[in-house]
């Protein structure tokens, strides 16, 4: 990070004394901090403390134009290398994503060309709220990034996700951001996630806990390093990931069809989803009424998708899967990647806590034919997606 310049963007928050944290912490990792306030942020903090910090002048005012031979809002966008968004309110996110420019932030997110990460933090119920969630998706869609708050207390007093990340676990995700590489360019990559549903009838069906968190990773991860990505996506409330193709699939036939369809064009498939090993053998039409204190529904296996792939895949092809298991993980990952003909497979437990479905965590075990098995410990998902990506490339540089 040493002499890259860094625009913060801080709006009014509880949460925007962290943000002095973070900023604290980039000029340590020789940064060159610009902060530029809301004047709802300075009622919370104030300018002083981030001049203090980054020993550069903090800009408030749209107005103020210090100097006569420059524009200060597009200055400060031609000279940045990031722009960070910490805390991000709803407010702001509600401006950034319709490109309304009513102060010095926002008129300088709409003049700068470098990528550009929110932070979002707030009260859990505006948090989950649609029209928040539609912002967020509408700047993840032009290719914007947004770090995840954190769950745990709030300042107004509620519990759940709404907190600013913490300034390291933030300047990690900076750090991720400058290490982007675009060692994928030009290859074609299919990632599958989330659960599939299995019908019993119009309104009731068979699925699991999938939340679909690590395929998503994996595909937006795939789409910053240059690749054409196509995230074939089952059951799942996640926003679409930017610069992906998203085809939405019901069933794991619906999912079976498609994969092996699109399979001939692929480079790399990584199969991430959950899908059901059994589907009931009939589904009914109509809603099925209660009639007696049982009901037997019969089960048929679905078609096996990653042994599928496993049999018509070309030795230009790198086929991943993933095995979610509660017990003898390694053994049975070894077993399933001798079985479906992969050449990786992820594999974790996911009765450890931290590695479960839903989790925005993940501990996993990369398990190759004759190589030994390499352990990864806890980290978020999108830093397993990146692990798993490098994984899969030098598999490609063997292959030389």
């Amino acid at each position: 990070m040493k002499g890259k310049v860094i625009l913060l963007g801080v709006s009014g928050g509880i949460a925007a004394y962290k943000a002095a944290g973070l900023c604290s912490a980039l000029v340590k990792e020789g940064a060159v901090v610009h902060v530029i306030m809301t004047e709802s942020a300075t009622r919370f903090i104030a300018p002083l403390t981030f001049q203090s910090l980054a020993k550069t002048a903090v800009i408030t005012d749209i107005f103020a134009e210090p100097d006569p031979g420059e524009i200060s809002h597009i200055a400060l966008a031609d000279k940045a290398d990031l722009v960070v968004v910490a805390p991000a309110t709803a407010n702001v996110i509600a401006k950034a994503a319709h490109g309304l420019a009513d102060d010095m932030l926002t008129t300088t997110l709409l003049a700068t060309r470098v990528p550009v990460l929110f932070a979002p933090a707030m009260n859990v119920n505006m948090y989950h709220n649609p029209v928040v969630q539609d912002n967020l998706a509408r700047l993840r869609a032009r290719g914007w990034l947004v770090a995840e708050p954190g769950e745990g207390p709030l300042a107004c007093g509620y519990t759940g996700r709404g907190r600013l990340p913490e300034p390291e676990e933030l300047v990690d995700v900076i750090r991720a951001i400058f290490r982007q590489k675009k060692d994928m360019q030009g290859l074609r990559v299919l990632v599958t996630a989330g659960g599939t549903r299995e019908r019993i009838d119009p309104v009731r069906y068979l699925t699991n806990d999938s939340s679909g968190k690590m395929g998503f990773a994996l595909a937006e991860a795939a789409a910053r390093r240059g690749a054409d990505v196509t995230l074939v996506t089952g059951n799942t409330t996640l926003p679409p990931p930017a610069n992906v193709r998203v085809v939405p699939v019901e069933s794991a036939l619906d999912m079976h069809r498609v994969v092996l369809d699109l399979l001939p064009q692929q480079d790399v498939v990584i199969k991430a989803a959950a899908v059901a090993d059994y589907r009931p053998a009939l589904a009914a039409e109509r809603k099925i009424k209660k009639t007696g204190d049982r009901l037997t529904i019969e089960l048929v296996r679905n078609p096996d998708i990653l042994a599928d792939i496993g049999t018509r895949k070309t030795d230009r092809q790198v086929i991943v899967g993933f095995a979610a298991e509660t017990n003898d993980v390694v053994t049975n990952a070894a077993a399933k990647l001798r079985a479906k003909n992969a050449d990786l497979i992820v594999a974790n437990d996911v009765s450890q806590e931290g590695a479960g479905f839903g989790s925005d965590t993940n501990i996993v075990s990369l398990v190759r034919p004759d190589r030994p098995v390499r352990e990864l410990p806890q980290m978020s998902k999108r830093d397993v997606a990146e692990a798993i990506l490098d994984e899969i490339l030098a598999i490609r540089k063997d292959r030389l």
